[in-house]
């Protein structure tokens, strides 16, 4: 039994790397420890205890999580420090053994770090309570806010697809969900906090319904039918998971936005098997053609990984011309990094990296150009936009329903409200379209 008393009068700080899925936890581990009593810290506070939630996509990831321990020690010197998420779930004795760390958390226990509390003394050495990975199977609802007006909705955890690059099928253990009821519910709380717009999170959303027996079809369906949300987005999907009828259905849907992100990773056909991924290019081009047939103003965004072992210069080429000749309208462009563990490990030719960095400009030079093509073809469109909280000087910036971001003079009475306006012209200064009124 828990001595609630314990956390009277404390307060902790929070600090969280990686993906959307990753703050919608956090928001959910504040929440646990707000309502036992734990006031957030303010800024230049010293706070009771920290919470360092960590991510572990790549080598890079690691060690921004480890500096980012360090610097939140150093910051908090007498806290109780909690590290928990994918970099604590795969190497959670490296992270016990930096000085300061208290309790390491894996992905079964973080958000249930309650329990994990007991009297916040520091220890000598910070003390690892994981599960093993392929035991993993409860399903924690989270959301979050974040500071752009969007919420995040957690509805998927887990993987089962171990493609040969990622760790994350180790980090999150095996796919699982929230049952449609409980996610409409989330959501109805999200219209009474005063929510408009709401992103579906997961680590693979199209893969819905492992443990309830429903599917990511029937889930937008009823969510679609939310009073009070005016938009839903569906983050990141794969593309054998985008299916025909979850295509044709958001094209005549009541909230959810003309908006797609799904990785493609390679535009070579040889490389997507060497990743082990479960489509080729053929059924990619369907899925961008499909989108753009029913939707022809829909935003398509596209993760691509550059470097991967086995990928040639001729692999590279061949990709590059796929991925030149698909109508998407930006991409997501990640450097492959080497992951203990991984089956990529297994494959020949080494990339080095001078030429992922001249492969990587490649790709982000292609992005900027369709990226820019996109907008230019929204101009002098009427859009919907959603205003953002946060302010730029005398500038407030937000996006329409299709992911055109716009520019606007400041004004408190826009913010969190949907406004009709038509879409100016491009400003190199703002990185957006100017938002128009009256018109």
């Amino acid at each position: 039994m828990i001595d609630q008393t314990v956390f009277e009068n404390k307060t902790a700080a929070y600090y969280t790397l990686g993906c959307k899925l990753n703050f919608a936890e956090t928001s959910a581990i504040g929440r646990q420890l707000f309502h036992a009593g734990v006031l957030r810290a303010r800024k230049g506070q010293k706070a009771d205890i920290c919470v360092i939630n960590t991510c572990s996509v790549t080598e890079l990831a690691d060690k921004k999580g480890r500096q980012a321990i360090r610097r939140m020690i150093q910051s908090h010197p007498d806290a109780f420090v909690v590290v928990t998420g994918c970099y604590a779930q795969l190497k959670p004795d490296e992270i016990a053994s930096i000085d300061g760390v208290d309790l390491v958390l894996g992905s079964e226990q973080k958000l249930d770090v309650i329990r994990y509390l007991d009297d916040l003394k520091k220890k000598s050495k910070g003390e690892v309570i994981t599960s093993k990975t392929h035991r993993i199977r409860t399903f924690v609802p989270s959301c979050s806010a974040d500071d752009r007006t969007r919420y995040f909705l957690k509805v998927q955890d887990g993987c089962d697809y171990f493609c040969s690059f990622c760790t994350i099928p180790y980090a999150r253990g095996r796919s699982r969900n929230g049952s449609i009821a409980d996610l409409v519910k989330q959501a109805r709380e999200v219209v009474v906090q005063g929510g408009k717009e709401i992103v579906l999170t997961g680590v693979n959303i199209g893969d819905f319904g492992h443990t309830t027996g429903e599917t990511f079809f029937d889930l937008i369906k009823a969510l679609d039918e939310v009073e009070g949300i005016e938009r839903f987005r569906i983050s990141s999907i794969e593309p054998n998971l985008l299916t025909d009828e979850i295509i044709d259905f958001v094209a005549g849907s009541k909230r959810f936005a003309p908006h797609f992100h799904t990785p493609l990773q390679a535009g070579s056909d040889a490389v997507l098997k060497l990743m082990k991924r479960k489509y080729d290019t053929a059924l990619f081009r369907r899925k961008v053609e499909r989108i753009k047939s029913a939707m022809p103003h829909a935003f398509i965004g596209v993760d691509v990984i550059v470097g991967l072992r086995g990928e040639t210069d001729a692999y590279f080429d061949e990709g590059r011309d796929f991925i030149e000749s698909l109508d998407f309208s930006q991409l997501h462009v990640f450097t492959y990094s080497e992951r203990s563990g991984t089956q990529a490990l297994e494959i020949g030719h080494v990339v080095d990296p001078r030429i992922k960095h001249n492969r990587s400009k490649v790709l982000h030079d292609i992005s900027d150009r369709k990226l820019r093509d996109f907008y230019e073809l929204q101009k002098n469109s009427f859009r919907k936009v959603l205003f953002e909280h946060t302010r730029h000087g005398n500038r407030m910036h937000g996006f329409t329903e299709n992911y055109v971001r716009l520019h606007a003079i400041y004004d408190p009475l826009l913010v969190n409200k949907i406004t009709g306006v038509k879409i100016g012209a491009y400003n190199e200064d703002e990185m957006a379209m100017e938002a128009v009124f009256g018109e």
